[in-house]
């Protein structure tokens, strides 16, 4: 692959990480509620559900994915299940002054971990993305090597940037005020997840 489209993905990818949507939403509140690990296990799982996309998309399966509406469909309606769920526990959460504290005990890494994955994997626009701007870049008679830089180059962006935002927002004076403004930011989250929710379906 050839440094100048090695960048040109690269800037593609960085755009599309940094783009406000669900996925931020979800390190957000594994941030604030179970501290910096369950964070950055969260963006890890995320990132790993976008390099499963860009892996299909090298095979060739991202394409069928696409053009089969049921197959697209299962993956759609599941994702805004999935949104409707997580926009429904931010607005119905009460804000009492120990609930952090519970809701650090109860958020595990593993669910940190499941919640990141599955906001990666059941968003159908990650399909069309990649197909269309991603797919650019595939070639039929590109090495493993290629293609496995390709992939890489979508996880690593990905999960770095997420991780940068964990790190920023976990420091102690800045997640001392979230958690002060946390029924605040719930409202927030749940509106918006379900303004995209509400977005996908339509």
């Amino acid at each position: 692959m050839e440094l100048t489209a090695w960048v040109s993905l690269l800037l593609i990818c960085m755009m599309g990480a940094i783009t406000p949507g669900p996925s931020l939403a979800v390190v957000l509140k594994h941030t604030i509620s179970g501290g910096r690990m369950n964070g950055f296990a969260a963006s890890i799982a995320h990132g790993l559900g976008i390099a499963l996309y860009a892996t299909l998309t090298v095979v060739g399966l991202a394409i069928v994915i696409q053009q089969t509406p049921w197959l697209f469909n299962v993956i759609k309606y599941v994702g805004v299940a999935m949104l409707l769920f997580l926009s429904y526990k931010a607005l119905t959460s009460k804000p009492t002054a120990n609930r952090m504290m519970q809701q650090k005990e109860s958020v595990t890494i593993k669910k940190s971990i499941v919640e990141g994955f599955m906001i990666a994997f059941f968003n159908p626009k990650l399909a069309i993305f990649f197909v269309a701007l991603f797919g650019q870049f595939v070639e039929a008679d590109a090495s493993w090597l290629q293609n496995l830089i390709m992939v890489a180059t979508v996880f690593s962006t990905d999960t770095l940037y997420y991780c940068l935002i964990v790190f920023v927002l976990s420091q102690s004076s800045v997640v001392e005020k979230l958690k002060n403004n946390v029924h605040i930011i719930d409202k927030v989250t749940g509106v918006a997840l379900l303004l995209i929710a509400a977005r996908v379906a339509m």
